[in-house]
């Protein structure tokens, strides 16, 4: 399930394929060469440090609006 949408299994793969060959900058070839565990690895490693960015950019965010503001929060 992404976004809240459940895709078929050979949608999922290609998602899969495509995420982790955009996030090592590789051939979708060299993911279908992988074992199946070590994709699994790549992916869950893939998905943290995409929420540690997530986080990163939200308490950027956070200190440039509260600067904005002159220190008051709006939350």
């Amino acid at each position: 399930m992404l976004h809240g949408r459940k895709y078929d299994l050979k949608t999922s793969s290609l998602i899969v394929v495509y995420t982790l060959s955009k996030a090592l900058g590789i051939s979708p070839l060299e993911v279908y060469k992988m074992p199946t565990s070590l994709v699994k690895d790549l992916l869950n490693v893939h998905y943290v440090v995409e929420e540690m960015k997530s986080e990163e950019f939200e308490k950027v965010k956070k200190k440039s609006e509260s600067k904005r503001h002159g220190g008051r929060s709006f939350r």
